[in-house]
């Protein structure tokens, strides 16, 4: 490629007699290398400079920088691109600079032993990553390929799914695939108890018990999966703002006022390469959001501790905006002048007086408003009512 400089190249495995002849060419012209010492000691007794990353990897990443104008040779496993070390260099070297000679991905070799269709499966990486997340894959007959983080990540993974109703999962593990030391482990996870070796792949057919929740990604979970002292919009509420917020991939959610945080965390499940930053003045409740969104498996949420509109200052700015109890009006004029043109904003109030403002608000800058009245069917003795919640006002607006 012409103007690179950086070669990262994916190896297998079967070490350096698998590659093609394009990565052999790059090796043999680099300058210099980078790579775990695994990967390093295939070279053997090569008398070119070698450097092995450091923690945190940005250094190592400044470093590589620094080579510019040498032919550098970054050595990786598998797939460079699939959650691997490739994905920061392209975008802190910049693609023009790169070269990347991908190796099969642990996670197309998994599909070729099962029989899977990649396409058809979630793929996860719990290497440097908390456990937690897995639980934004976990729903009735999913399947799941995960890099493990050492051997004992089956185990872990097999006592989370025994403990969140799905016991029955079956688990298959992979260790060292491509490889003279490949071998493969069967078994359920109520049952597991095995530990493997370090590098592995975790093959899941998840299979939930009768009374397991259904963590599905749709909007709308029930309202029994929050941790919340009363501030939290309810289910069939939420799954109405939800639609009216309209995730798309890579954008960033202020959630003003997030209570529970359940539209900040049922964003990011919809969307889970958008960012979500909840704004909640009360401690207790920060920490309920915190917990929420752990337990319910996202990433990419940040949580500000303070009152809008102070706490809004220095926020990377948003893309779209939601207000949870309708907002007073300096909330939503510094909301509105955060947003980007094009940038959407819902509120929702449930006061006279915040419906006044939305409608206020409405006026000034267009947009339009719907109420949302809610009933749910409950006893009467031994009869059965309707009880109406307390409608909800809710303002939809885009900047032009």
């Amino acid at each position: 490629m012409t103007g690179a400089w950086l070669s990262i190249i994916g190896i297998g495995e079967d070490g350096l007699a698998g590659l093609g002849k394009k990565a052999r060419n790059a090796i043999d012209g680099a300058e210099v290398f980078v790579g775990g010492k695994r990967h390093l000691s295939m070279l053997g007794d090569d008398p070119r400079t070698q450097m092995t990353w450091e923690s945190p990897l940005s250094r190592t990443v400044t470093r590589i920088k620094g080579l510019r104008g040498k032919q550098v040779c970054v050595l990786a496993t598998g797939d460079p691109m699939s959650y691997g070390i490739g994905v920061t260099l392209a975008r802190e070297i910049g693609m023009e600079h790169c070269q990347i000679i991908p190796h099969p991905s642990a996670f197309s070799l998994a599909c070729a032993r099962l029989g899977w269709p990649l396409a058809d499966i979630d793929t996860v990486t719990l290497h440097g990553r908390p456990l937690e997340l897995l639980n934004l894959h976990l729903r009735p007959n999913a399947r799941l390929l995960i890099l493990g983080e050492d051997g004992d990540t089956p185990k872990q993974v097999a006592r989370m799914l025994k403990a969140g109703g799905y016991g029955d999962s079956r688990m298959i593990v992979l260790e060292h695939m491509g490889g003279a030391a490949e071998k493969r482990h069967d078994g359920v996870a109520k049952t597991w108890r095995r530990k493997v070796r370090d590098l592995n792949t975790i093959a899941l057919h998840c299979i939930a018990d009768p009374g397991a929740p259904r963590l599905m990604r749709l909007a709308g979970l029930p309202d029994a999966l929050f941790q919340h002292d009363g501030q939290l919009t309810k289910r069939d509420v939420r799954a109405v703002t939800l639609a009216a917020l309209s995730p798309a991939p890579g954008e960033i959610l202020w959630d003003v006022g997030a209570g529970a945080g359940s539209i900040a965390i049922e964003f990011l499940r919809v969307e889970p390469t958008s960012r979500a930053i909840a704004i909640e003045r009360n401690s207790e409740r920060a920490a309920n959001i915190r917990a929420n969104g752990d337990n319910l498996g996202v990433h990419n949420l940040q949580i500000v501790e303070g009152a809008a509109p102070a706490a809004l200052k220095g926020l990377t700015k948003p893309n779209v905006i939601f207000i949870g109890g309708g907002g007073d009006a300096k909330v939503l004029q510094a909301c509105w002048r955060a947003l980007p043109p094009g940038g959407r904003l819902v509120a929702n109030g449930v006061s006279m007086e915040a419906e006044t403002r939305l409608f206020q608000f409405m006026q000034r800058h267009g947009g339009d408003m719907i109420r949302i009245a809610v009933s749910h069917l409950g006893a009467m003795g031994d009869l059965h009512a309707w009880r109406a919640m307390q409608p909800v006002t809710q303002y939809r607006g885009r900047k032009s």
